[in-house]
């Protein structure tokens, strides 16, 4: 009774709040617009036939040899991937929150997990072939192997393990720290030995955190396009699929089936990690270790395990090293000497690199506070607010998380070309700026909005009521009230949002128009030439502006954060 009661009086405050029944409205429409109608037209298209509604291009789509076999690699390249990441990431956690090993191995680890966030989503691909090709640096210069082919399974399952295995390291190590270490010293005073603990104990623990890790790696794998674009070579995946359905084939009724089945195994996989293991691993893992955890210090352990992992995070380091040297010699693979900057000379005198990093920093800052202000109020209303569509609000932005950006550029391709529902009404977005920004932010939604969720959740809900109280509106209060707890999360949003869209590929390769030139795009086109040199200067550049973007933020939220005046209060 008393919380019915209570839910009636929620909605009653906010009907006659007109800031946030405008906002929720605008959100709603934007939502529906930009992921769901996309999504939905995609379903449509793929269903409507010569004869009306039927499952004729499915049925066409799937006698296709090229699908068939291009959705039998997907499949087998993401639960390797998955796999070896999950395993990887395992193995780097554990070392780093078990083993007593030097700062030194630790601050290379934070190095590597960093890296995969502020360097485009191709750079491991083209390092691994300047390394590994058949005009390599390893393979023909220093072994002497020439007749080594490093296109195709095994080089795609090489670089996304590399690319993706950071993204466990980074979720399992903080499932390993909020394992309670009396549970496993008791068995070990029992006389169990360190194996027998982690098979028993840690391991059972652990399970459902691991099964999450291996999703969204599988998730990232099969929506990957940009790696197996270039090196996958005759390799396809429905990713690389479905962009040379619409480029090549010109069948965009094709591709929207294509689109519609990798977009079912995606939201599988989605709806399996989001619903079930999170909550699983979260039922599991809770609340904080009572102790500190007794460090592993025999030598014998922890020797050779910081040697593997310490060789394995060198090595990525040097992947990602290998780019702006490339970027260094005349020719790769023909002539190491002399060092030039010629190549970063002709990306600005030549390829018109001025209007791309322009175009792309434009675009980029344009998207950033947008995606970091929306994803704030989604969040603010998700966790402070009660009506009923709170819950379609937070699915839906959360959604495009699964989405594939390469599906979701054939959503856009049919949904936007000829206006909303083929009536021309949005038609003229279709090829412009905006499409891109709109693009730029629907893909970097999710992160902001889980990211604003955590903090929020973390304020108690009594300081807000109190601004109410006061006579302060919605407005005033999250302006002034909310939106300051929260700067940290709302800056970390705004680069994150900033580098993602700078970096990104997948979705606005089959958007983007001769009057926009975006640094990606640029350097999946030389990369497909063989222009090495060009395709490493541009991507150095973009690595720099996109690592200064992180280094800013960081030095902004340790001077101006909510962490930092937190401190100050304290230290008095």
């Amino acid at each position: 009774m008393a919380r019915g009661q209570s839910a009636a009086l929620d909605r009653k405050k906010l009907m006659a709040d007109p800031i946030m029944m405008t906002t929720i409205v605008v959100l709603i429409a934007f939502l529906t617009l930009f992921i769901l109608y996309p999504l939905a037209i995609l379903l449509v298209d793929s269903l409507y036939g010569t004869n009306g509604l039927s499952l004729e291009t499915f049925q066409r789509v799937f006698q296709m040899r090229t699908f068939r076999k291009a959705i039998t690699n997907t499949l087998k390249v993401g639960f390797v991937v998955g796999i070896l990441s999950t395993l990887i990431g395992l193995l780097f956690a554990y070392v780093e929150v078990y083993v007593k090993m030097r700062k030194a191995v630790g601050g290379l680890f934070k190095v590597v997990s960093m890296l995969p966030v502020v360097s485009p989503p191709f750079v491991l691909s083209l390092s691994m072939i300047m390394l590994f090709g058949k005009a390599g640096l390893i393979t023909r210069f220093l072994l002497g192997i020439y007749d080594n082919n490093i296109y195709g399974y095994w080089g795609i399952v090489i670089v996304q393990t590399l690319t993706f295995f950071p993204v466990c390291y980074m979720m399992l190590k903080g499932l390993l720290k909020n394992i309670d270490p009396s549970m496993e010293e008791a068995s070990r005073d029992m006389g169990a030995s360190r194996w027998k603990v982690f098979t028993t104990v840690t391991f059972p623990l652990l399970l459902p955190g691991l099964g999450n890790a291996f999703l969204v790696t599988f998730i990232e794998s099969i929506a990957d396009f940009a790696n197996p674009m270039i090196i996958g070579g005759s390799y396809d995946t429905l990713a690389t699929t479905i962009y040379l359905q619409i480029t090549g084939a010109m069948d965009k009724q094709g591709a929207a089936a294509m689109a519609v089945v990798l977009l079912c195994i995606t939201l599988a996989m989605f709806a399996v990690q989001k619903y079930y293991l999170e909550r699983k691993t979260a039922a599991t893992l809770t609340g904080k270790a009572s102790r500190a955890r007794m460090l592993i210090e025999d030598k014998s352990v922890t020797v050779p395990l910081t040697i593997l992992c310490s060789l394995a995070a060198c090595f990525v380091i040097m992947m990602y090293i290998c780019v702006p040297i490339g970027a260094l010699f005349p020719t790769w693979g023909y002539k190491f000497t002399p060092l030039t900057f010629k190549w970063f000379n002709q990306v600005f005198t030549k390829y018109r690199g001025f209007k791309a990093f322009k175009d792309s920093f434009v675009l980029s800052l344009i998207a950033s506070p947008i995606t970091a202000l929306l994803s704030m109020i989604i969040s603010y209303l998700v966790v402070k607010r009660k009506f009923k569509a709170k819950g379609f609000i937070e699915a839906v932005s959360i959604l495009a998380m699964a989405v594939p950006g390469t599906v979701l550029g054939v959503g856009y391709i049919r949904g936007f070309a000829n206006g909303l529902f083929h009536t021309g009404v949005l038609s003229g977005i279709y090829g412009t700026g905006l499409i891109l920004v709109i693009v730029f932010v629907v893909r970097s939604l999710p992160t902001g909005t889980r990211s604003g969720i955590s903090a929020l959740r973390q304020i108690d809900k009594s300081i807000e009521e109190s601004a109410y109280d006061m006579g302060a509106d919605s407005l005033k209060v999250f302006t002034s009230v909310t939106l300051p707890l929260i700067k940290d999360s709302f800056l970390s949003g705004l680069v994150t949002a900033f580098v993602r869209s700078i970096t990104a590929i997948s979705a606005i390769i089959l958007l983007v128009t001769p009057s926009y030139l975006l640094i990606t795009v640029q350097i999946n086109e030389f990369a497909e030439k063989g222009a090495y040199s060009i395709a490493c200067a541009f991507a150095t550049i973009l690595i720099l502006i996109t690592y200064g973007s992180v280094v800013l933020m960081n030095v902004v939220i340790k001077y101006f954060g909510t962490s930092r005046k937190l401190k100050i209060k304290e230290a008095e």
